[in-house]
């Protein structure tokens, strides 16, 4: 890993910075972030290094959970009718109708799972701001963070007793979909924190440090998985720890794994980072009255910082269709491009290595040319990799693997510049409202991605035909942030 990125700028750096024009403020008549930049603001590289390891340690959630592990395991075939799997194992022809009956069978899987996280979207969508809000309020937003990712881990660990049987489906859609609720508010506050440990100079940096972090953690815990635990064996184990893959045990042990990384990877945020300043805290409100507050400020920064409501709404496309590469990725790599469980996993390791290096990166043109610009370079080559992916499907596993590298190059850049970008226009004291606001807003519009994919699928007969839903959600995405005016 490289070296992290210090808070401490240069003597020149450490000036008194220009304030920010009303145009470009969240709210014009509230100090606006780093008000205390002109001073000789120095910040610990253990705290930087504390807080990025949340980030890698939330890759266990993200990466071995919900992407390219236990959701694929709990939408397979153990979760199917036994009968239908016998006859299917029993079956040489791979076209043969024991075959297409799984694979119907398998069908409502997914879309149960689809349906547990949308539901969770929705609960994310409504809670976000506010929880977010009152931990501005309260000033304990690592309290809140560190009872948030507690959650997370039980959850998590939980899912180890998830057997692989039909009648244990729901018991694991409901895990996931509640440990999505509290990883996603976890997040709110691990976002807002992100202006305690950088300064203006280096919130790009930083940021960066953190999204590389997270996909760095996530090769090294995939890695760990595939060898140990998923490779198949002749004798019917999986990995080089041999563990009997019977009921889904050796992907259930992984589920125990994950649980610990999270827990052991979060601590130094919670050690390390302080609270917020007391003198940026916001009055507290009761938890329904937040909800007025809410409707008041969204009321006032529609007024008063358009330019940030236009943000607000172009990300949350643009960063549904970079949650699609990811999401949708496996699946397309899978079906339409014949990689086989072991191969979605090595692509999904060289991946992260690709999206976290990108990320490093970016973190420095960040800070030197601003957000804005790194986020539209993102999006235009995710658009023209896309399409360029879309036109060689007939090409086989080698145009996927250059073509969904060249994506995974863009993906970092974009979600670590957006969060800066936001960052940059919300005033002090009220990161966690503001990053609650982001949550929702891309939880608003988390189903269009899934749904122009299903569509376009239909439409056009085939799988690869997703491939220009996703590309239409980043356009529409782009689109909506070219006239967002840039900070200064």
């Amino acid at each position: 890993m490289s070296t992290p990125p210090s808070a401490n700028g240069s003597d020149a750096e450490r000036g008194k910075q220009p304030a920010p024009a009303n145009t470009d403020a969240l709210v014009t008549s509230t100090s606006p972030l780093f008000v205390d930049s002109s001073a000789e603001r120095r910040i610990p590289r253990r705290q930087v290094v504390s807080w990025a390891l949340w980030d890698w340690g939330g890759a266990a959630f993200n990466a071995v959970i919900t992407t390219f592990v236990f959701t694929v395991y709990l939408t397979g075939s153990l979760f199917v009718d036994p009968a239908l799997v016998v006859a299917r194992d029993a079956e040489t022809d791979l076209k043969g109708p024991a075959h297409a009956a799984v694979t119907a069978a398998e069908a409502p899987l997914s879309s149960g799972l689809g349906w547990g996280l949308a539901i969770a979207g929705i609960v994310v969508a409504l809670i976000a701001p506010v929880l977010g809000q009152r931990t501005d309020g309260s000033g304990r937003r690592k309290l809140w963070l560190g009872i948030n990712t507690g959650v997370v881990v039980v959850m998590t660990a939980l899912m180890f007793f998830v057997v692989g049987e039909p009648s244990y489906f729901l018991f694991g859609v409901v895990l996931v979909a509640v440990g999505t609720i509290f990883y996603e508010i976890a997040t709110v506050n691990y976002n807002a924190m992100l202006v305690q440990v950088s300064t203006p100079k280096t919130v790009g940096r930083v940021s960066g440090f953190g999204w590389g972090a997270g996909y760095l953690g996530g090769i090294v815990l995939l890695l760990i998985v595939y060898f140990g635990l998923v490779t198949g064996n002749d004798d019917g184990t999986g990995g080089m720890l041999h563990v009997t893959e019977d009921a889904g045990l050796n992907i259930r042990i992984i589920a125990l794994i994950a649980a610990a990384w999270t827990l052991i990877f979060s601590l130094p945020v919670l050690i390390a980072v302080p609270e917020m300043p007391i003198g940026s805290r916001r009055p507290r409100v009761g938890f329904f009255q937040s909800y007025g507050v809410l409707v008041r400020d969204i009321g006032t920064l529609w007024k008063e910082s358009r330019n940030t409501v236009l943000f607000l709404i172009a990300s949350a496309l643009f960063r549904d269709g970079l949650v699609g590469v990811f999401t949708f990725g496996g699946i397309l790599a899978q079906g339409t491009f014949g990689f086989s469980s072991g191969d979605v996993i090595i692509f999904a390791i060289a991946a992260n290595v690709v999206a976290g290096i990108s990320t490093f990166v970016s973190g420095r043109f960040d800070d030197r040319f601003g957000a804005k610009p790194v986020i539209v370079t993102s999006l235009v080559g995710l658009v023209i990799a896309g399409l360029a992916v879309f036109f060689a499907h007939d090409l086989g596993a080698t145009a996927f693997w250059i073509g969904g590298l060249v994506l995974c190059l863009f993906v970092g850049p974009a979600q670590s510049a957006s969060r800066t970008f936001l960052a940059r226009v919300t005033p002090a004291g009220r990161e966690g409202e503001v990053f609650g606001l982001y949550a929702t807003t891309g939880r608003a519009v988390s189903f269009l991605a899934p749904l122009l994919f299903a569509t376009f699928v239909a439409v056009g007969g085939a799988q690869y035909w997703g491939i220009l839903g996703i590309v239409l959600v980043l356009a529409a995405g782009l689109a909506l942030l070219i006239p967002v005016r840039a900070t200064k």
